[in-house]
């Protein structure tokens, strides 16, 4: 039943679509389709991802007012009716960046499971509207195969990854003093250290070790997702300080 549905709602609908994007592109280039796939999806994606990294640079702006609450003396309930407050006040919601991201993960993964498969278009996953294209070249732009090992593309995927990671908004002290706190913070900082360092690695050790389609893929969308982290970013730093309570 479940695979019944991961089939109709999301592999096919994105194998076709790679098809038809094939097809149309001047002499089959699969590489292109790929890369116009992802930006596709990652567009439909668009409003869910740009929240998410919104909500996280809105934590990160919003943690010298926690830290002043915690440091207030107050009661816990105290603490936590203030901090509902703030979150009220500037309409946070601290864990919609959790959820928005958890609502991508299905689309996202599809779309690598499409890719994964060594872009075999059979007739039987195809609609009745969409022909097995005639001329898909595997040579991304004349030079790599995309269904094959590819280093090149595997290292510019770690690269990719590594900026990704770079611009990823850095997660929120808890300032707590408390060593569950400490744990809480060296936790967290020491997840976004090897999301930083040791990720990219093991992207560009998959990437070489699936194919070309699939570094491509990992290229595109890290390279969407870094700009996009970028512009809010700056948008959020641009902001008139509406942080002060």
């Amino acid at each position: 039943m479940l695979s019944q549905i991961w089939n109709t709602v999301l592999y096919e609908p994105l194998l076709n679509a790679l098809a038809f994007l094939v097809s149309i592109i001047p002499g089959g280039d699969m590489g292109l389709a790929v890369i116009i796939l992802t930006i596709i999806v990652k567009l439909i994606l668009l409003p869910l991802s740009h929240r998410s990294i919104a909500s996280q640079a809105e934590m990160n702006m919003l943690a010298p007012e926690l830290k002043k609450i915690k440091e207030s003396g107050a009661s816990k309930e105290e603490q936590a009716r203030l901090t509902f407050e703030l979150y009220k006040k500037h309409k946070v919601n601290p864990f919609s960046g959790c959820l928005l991201m958890l609502l991508q993960i299905p689309i996202i993964f599809a779309l690598y499971y499409v890719f994964l498969k060594g872009i075999s278009f059979e007739a039987g996953n195809l609609y009745s509207f969409i022909h097995v294209p005639d001329n898909a070249n595997p040579i991304f732009l004349g030079i790599v195969d995309i269904t094959a090992k590819s280093a090149v593309l595997a290292v510019l995927a770690g690269v990719s990854q590594f900026f990704q990671a770079y611009f990823m908004p850095k997660p929120v002290a808890s300032q707590n003093d408390s060593k569950a706190g400490s744990f809480s913070d060296s936790f967290a900082k020491s997840m976004h250290l090897q999301m930083k360092y040791v990720f990219p690695f093991i992207v560009a050790l998959i990437a070489y070790n699936i194919s070309g389609a699939v570094a491509l893929y990992w290229i595109t969308s890290n390279v969407f997702m870094t700009a996009q982290q970028v512009y809010v970013k700056k948008k959020e730093f641009n902001k008139p300080d509406q942080h002060k309570i």
